[in-house]
């Protein structure tokens, strides 16, 4: 081997190990970028707050419209079950007046009109003008058609308080709905703003690159208007807060808007309704369908109340009449009666007939309510049980997918600012990411959602 073979071959064995002892040069710290803009600050608060589940109640049983309408309409079936009760209990009525002859000035006359003559021998005679009185009493022996109205009545203010339960446990499932949702959008108002402080970092980033000469103008103008999306999104999302703040306000009987306290317990907020409402052992005790049930039941004994009075009925009349006498103020009772009185109804131009035939259509229709309220029940109970799953599910895969973009989002950041990403990778691996935490939030609101769905749709609420 020639002195030339031998040192090419010491120059090709030793020149990879002196590659490997070359230093490494070490990679350029990350770009900070100082963004400064106005809408980065937080959402303005709502004047007033709710802190608590309890608060947020009690305005609901003070201020509520639709609680104070149930309220009255059991209060208007109480009435009705006391009028018809009162056509089975005794009637005492008393009449009293005095009465004058105009034609006939010395004679004495009776409320009615007829002459009063007093018995022979009783020494006094009438006075002039002629003060009188009736006690009168009746008393129902015999009335199908009012037993039935009773029973009817009954039933009648039984639904209506099965329909103040259901109203008490819908305003309580609108109410945490509605919480839900203020507090979801002020999580995503506060998702925004973070989204538009990062494509404004990516934008000084862009910006940059382009002024040391490693970027295009394009990619400036391309992540500029990244940044105008996500300051679209603020907005947006800024006005969905009000909105939700308003519909709280009015869930609360207010007509201002109302936020929720930062140290409200969103995730409490399915044991504290277990303290206001009770589970129940299965869907046909829900409240609305015992109201239509009991609907169906005062419909039906309203019909047979308007067939019973075909029949007829007996009653016990008593009645007590007495006037004055010279020299005033005596008095004698003149007559004292008892009689039982049967009423035969025979004919009342089809009055009777018409109004059979106009409650068997309201039965009909209290029927029918009963069957559609029954399959909505049922469908809302199975689909309340199923969106508990189904929400668990989508919040594990949301935070997966969150991950997974926060990843990426980094790695094509961190590869733009050492010249191997581009500009159109940077905003896409951005809006993904803010695609992402959204979704991953409302995701969450959704679980806490479904859960208390679940929970009242199968519920009783006593306030």
């Amino acid at each position: 081997m020639t002195f030339r073979s031998a040192l090419l071959f010491v120059v090709l064995v030793a020149a990879p190990a002196l590659a490997d002892q070359e230093p490494l040069v070490p990679a350029p710290p990350p770009f900070q970028p100082q963004v400064d803009e106005p809408m980065l600050a937080p959402a303005q608060p709502a004047a007033r707050q709710v802190g608590s589940w309890q608060e947020a109640l009690g305005l609901v049983r003070e201020r509520s419209t639709d609680l104070r309408s149930a309220q009255a309409n059991v209060e208007r079936a109480e009435g009705r079950w006391r009028q018809a009760l009162s056509t089975l209990l005794p009637n005492a009525r008393l009449s009293v007046g005095v009465a004058y002859d105009l034609l006939n000035p010395n004679a004495s006359i009776g409320l009615t009109g007829t002459p009063v003559s007093v018995p022979a021998g009783s020494g006094n005679p009438a006075t002039v003008p002629l003060a009188s009185g009736t006690v009168s009493l009746t008393q129902s022996l015999v009335d199908v058609s009012a037993w039935r109205g009773l029973s009817s009545a009954s039933a009648a203010q039984d639904s209506s308080k099965a329909s103040l339960q259901d109203v008490q446990r819908r305003l309580t499932l609108g109410l945490a709905r509605t919480l839900v949702a203020t507090v979801a959008a002020e999580r995503t108002a506060e998702i925004n703003r973070v989204g538009l402080r990062r494509a404004l970092e990516r934008a000084a980033l862009a910006q940059r690159s382009f002024e040391l000469g490693a970027g295009t103008q394009l990619d400036v103008v391309r992540v500029r208007q990244d940044v105008e999306l996500a300051r679209q999104a603020l907005i947006s999302g800024d006005e969905l807060l009000q909105r939700a703040r308003e519909a709280l306000g009015l869930a609360l009987g207010l007509t201002e808007e109302v936020g929720v306290s930062p140290s409200f317990n969103l995730q409490g907020l399915v044991e504290e309704t277990h303290a206001t409402c009770a589970p129940l052992q299965g869907v046909n005790e829900r409240p609305d369908l015992t109201a239509a049930r009991t609907q169906l039941e005062s419909a039906r004994d309203s019909r047979r109340q308007a067939s019973a009075g075909y029949l007829p009925s007996l009653n016990l009349n008593s009645s007590l009449y007495g006037y004055t006498l010279e020299p005033t103020p005596n008095g004698r009772l003149a007559t004292w009666s008892i009689a039982a009185v049967l009423s035969m109804p025979l004919w009342e131009g089809g009055l009777r007939g018409g109004l059979v035939r106009e409650r068997t259509g309201i039965e009909r229709q209290a029927a029918e309510a009963l069957e559609s309220t029954r399959r909505n029940a049922e469908v809302e109970v199975a689909r309340a049980r199923r969106n508990v799953s189904v929400s668990e599910s989508l919040v594990k895969t949301a935070t997966e997918a969150r991950e997974l973009a926060a990843k990426t989002d980094q790695l094509t950041r961190r590869a733009y600012e050492v010249g191997r990403g581009s500009s159109l990778e940077l905003v896409q691996s951005g809006a993904a990411l803010r695609q992402a935490e959204l979704s991953l939030a409302l995701r969450e609101f959704e679980l806490v959602q479904a859960r208390l769905d679940s929970f009242l749709t199968e519920a009783r609420c006593d306030w």
